[in-house]
């Protein structure tokens, strides 16, 4: 027999402002659902990242029905489910755990959210030559939707050489040698100027941390530009890419894609993604328009 009542929460680090809420209790709301999503903040809480396993046992003791997982626990809570989603052991990250008949499944909804969002709001541009800016955790999800997705070569620009390095051997040993390779950021420049496109997945851009990921002058109009950030949803990035004609993709999208995987796989209910859009548009600001 369907449920119409769901306990879910987010583990994380600074959540308060997560639209994470908002986006599945509206979406419960409009389909009948009595849904509660909890915030449960390890900072507020006093408790370290590698508290997640507690965290984790306490939620099915009390009878949550799934979790969101955010920084910097995605990696840590692995060790405390009983499956792995085929994604999400592929990345060696989790966002989404589903808790049902005493067994806690991880997933990875970041690599889908982020897919299909490209997918409907860049569907035709090229991806032989892919640049991404940022190989923390967001980064290597969207890498691996990029992939998925059919780019030929993703370059892995970071600051820490060591991580963008990781990331790309790490796409190399699921993807096949030769579709990741990791360049310093002082390559950047000459790597744009044959680039198909850009991925951004780093918080610059994000209220807290405003500002460009890296000079204006390096962009052109035969760029694509795909944002991670979603607040605000029209970043100086892409304002500025806009305004030199390249086709942008702001980060609302996989917000949302994301936030609708999960809740499918938490409630078994098909969520309507174009009205999560509208939420999103009302809740981080005026929706841009990919062109």
């Amino acid at each position: 027999m369907a449920k119409d009542s769901y306990l879910v929460g987010l583990i994380g680090s600074g959540i308060g402002p997560s639209l994470s809420p908002a986006l599945h209790e509206r979406e419960a709301d409009r389909q009948g659902l009595r849904y509660l999503y909890r915030l449960i903040d390890i900072d507020r809480l006093g408790r370290a990242p590698e508290a997640v396993g507690d965290l984790l046992r306490a939620a099915r003791d009390l009878g949550f029905d799934g979790l969101n997982i955010t920084h910097p626990c995605k990696q840590l809570v692995i060790e405390h489910l009983d499956a792995l989603d085929p994604r999400a052991e592929a990345l060696g990250a989790v966002n989404t755990v589903v808790l049902d008949d005493g067994r806690a499944v991880g997933h990875n909804t970041d690599i889908t959210g982020f897919a299909t969002s490209f997918a409907r709001g860049l569907p035709d541009v090229p991806l032989e030559r892919v640049v991404q800016l940022g190989a923390g955790g967001a980064g290597a999800a969207v890498a691996h939707a990029v992939l998925t997705l059919g780019a030929g070569q993703v370059t892995v620009v970071d600051p820490v050489a060591p991580r963008a390095a990781a990331l790309a051997d790490s796409l190399n040993r699921h993807f096949g040698g030769g579709r990741a390779v990791p360049a310093a950021l002082r390559e950047l420049a000459a790597l744009l100027r044959h680039a198909d496109g850009v991925v951004h997945a780093t918080p610059t851009g994000m209220a807290a941390h405003p500002g460009l990921p890296f000079p204006a002058d390096l962009l052109h109009s035969g760029l694509w530009i795909a944002e991670v950030v979603y607040r605000p949803l029209e970043t100086e990035l892409l304002r500025t890419a806009r305004a030199l004609g390249c086709a942008t993709l702001d980060g609302g999208g996989m917000a949302v894609f994301q936030a609708a995987d999960a809740f499918r796989l938490v409630t078994g209910r098909e969520p309507d993604s174009a009205r999560m859009l509208a939420d999103i548009a009302e809740l981080a600001g005026a929706v841009g328009t990919p062109r």
